[in-house]
C-alpha cells in the first residue's frame, strides 16, 4: 500500500523550473531572470569568509542584516522581514494569513509561486486576468475584494509580463482596500522600473497604509540568486512577527547574510549595473520588435513577447535550446504563445535574436 499524503500535496502545483541547465557552459542562460553580472569580488569574499564560522548556527535574530537594511531604507529593524528568497516570505505569509474560507486575490499570469499559497492553505484563489497591455487590472482586482479576502498580491513590475503601474495607480488601488486585508506589493524588479522612480519612492506608501508590505530581493539587482536572500519592508511589525512564527529557526544561512550586508555597501556599482541592464533591455526589445513581434513595455530585467499565430511555442523553445539559448515558455507561466526572456549580456542577447530570427 503506498504512502498516504495530505490532500494539500495534490493541490499544490509544481513550480515550473527551467530545463537545460545540463547543456554545458556555452549556453545563454536567459530563463530565470538572474543578473548577467556576477557578484562583486568583495561580496563573494564576504560570503566565503562567513564559512570559517560554519560550525556555529547563524544569529537567529539576523540583527546585522536587519540593521543594514534599516539604515538603507529608514525602516525600524523590527519591521523588516527576512527570508530565504522572497518566495520564503510569500509562502510564510500564506501560512500566517490564509485558511479554509479565506480568499487571496492576485492577477494572472503573475509570479508562479502565488497559486501555492491558496493550494497549501485551503483558501480560495481569485485570479484576475491582466488587461490588454498585459498589466494588472487594478479596478477588476479591487472589485474582487470581499469580507473573506485576507491577502492581495500585486507583482509590480509583474513577472512574467515585465509591466508596471506607477505608484499613483498603486496608491489609488490601496485606497480601495479594507484595512483588514494585507497587501503585498511584490517589488522584486523595482530597481529596473523607470515607471516607479527611485527605489525609495514606494516607501511613502508604508507611511500611508498600515496593511502594506513591500517585498524585495537580493537575487536580482544584487546578483545573489544563488544565495537566496529576500526581505520585506513592513508597515506593521505584526506581519514580520507572524511570518517568523510559522517558519523554522535559522532560515537564512550565515554566508547569505554576510554577502547581503556587503552588497548593500556598493550602491554606486549597483546603480551602474542597473543603467547597463536598462540599456541592454532597450536593445533587446528593439531587436524583437524588428522581427515583427509584439513585446510589452518592460520595467524589469527581462522582456515578455508574443509569438505569431501558427507558430508552436514548444517548437520555438526547443529550437532556441538546440541553439544554446534557454528562455522560459509562456505556457509554463500561465499564457501559451509567449516567451519570457531575461536580459543577458550583449553577446547573449545577440545570440538569442539571431536564433529567434532563424526559427521565425
Amino acid at each position: 500500500m503506498p504512502i498516504e499524503f495530505a490532500e494539500r500535496i495534490r493541490r499544490i502545483p509544481v513550480y515550473p523550473v527551467a530545463a537545460g541547465y545540463d547543456l554545458g557552459e556555452d549556453v545563454a542562460m536567459l530563463a530565470s531572470n538572474e543578473s548577467c553580472f556576477p557578484p562583486l569580488a568583495q561580496v563573494a569574499q564576504a560570503g566565503a569568509g562567513a564559512l570559517t564560522g560554519a560550525h556555529r548556527y547563524p544569529d537567529p535574530s539576523y540583527a546585522p542584516l536587519r540593521r543594514a537594511l534599516a539604515e538603507r531604507y529608514g525602516i525600524p529593524p523590527a519591521r523588516i522581514a527576512l527570508g530565504q528568497g522572497s518566495c520564503d516570505i510569500l509562502l510564510a505569509a500564506g501560512e500566517a494569513l490564509l485558511e479554509p474560507g479565506a480568499e487571496v486575490v492576485y492577477a494572472w499570469p503573475a509570479f508562479s509561486v502565488y497559486p501555492h499559497l491558496a493550494a497549501a492553505s485551503g483558501a480560495r484563489a481569485i485570479e484576475v486576468p491582466l488587461d490588454a497591455e498585459d498589466r494588472h487590472d487594478l479596478d477588476a482586482m479591487a472589485a474582487e475584494i470581499t469580507v473573506a479576502t485576507r491577502l492581495v498580491l500585486i507583482c509590480n513590475p509583474n513577472n512574467p509580463t515585465s509591466t508596471a503601474h506607477d505608484l499613483d495607480s498603486i496608491a489609488a488601488f490601496l485606497d480601495r482596500v479594507p484595512s483588514h486585508v494585507c497587501v503585498i506589493l511584490d517589488e522584486a524588479y523595482c530597481e529596473f522600473a523607470l515607471a516607479l522612480g527611485d527605489t525609495y519612492a514606494s516607501l511613502e506608501l508604508l507611511r500611508r497604509y498600515p496593511n502594506l508590505v513591500l517585498l524585495r530581493t537580493f537575487s536580482k539587482v544584487y546578483g545573489l540568486a544563488g544565495l537566496r536572500v529576500g526581505y520585506g519592508l513592513c508597515a506593521s511589525e505584526d506581519f514580520r512577527v507572524a511570518v517568523d512564527q510559522v517558519r523554522q529557526p535559522f532560515y537564512l544561512n550565515a554566508a547569505a547574510q554576510a554577502a547581503a550586508i556587503e552588497a548593500l555597501r556598493w550602491q554606486d556599482e549597483v546603480e551602474r549595473r542597473v543603467v547597463q541592464t536598462i540599456a541592454l533591455r532597450s536593445t533587446l526589445e528593439d531587436g524583437v520588435r524588428r522581427l515583427g513581434l509584439w513585446a510589452a513595455a518592460s520595467d524589469a530585467n527581462f522582456i515578455w513577447l508574443h509569438l505569431p499565430e501558427g507558430l508552436e511555442e514548444s517548437d520555438v523553445v526547443m529550437g532556441l535550446r538546440d541553439r544554446g539559448v534557454l528562455v522560459r515558455a509562456g505556457a509554463s507561466l500561465g499564457r501559451t504563445g509567449a516567451l519570457r526572456v531575461t536580459v543577458g549580456t550583449e553577446r547573449e542577447n545577440e545570440r538569442f535574436l539571431s536564433a529567434l530570427a532563424e526559427l521565425l
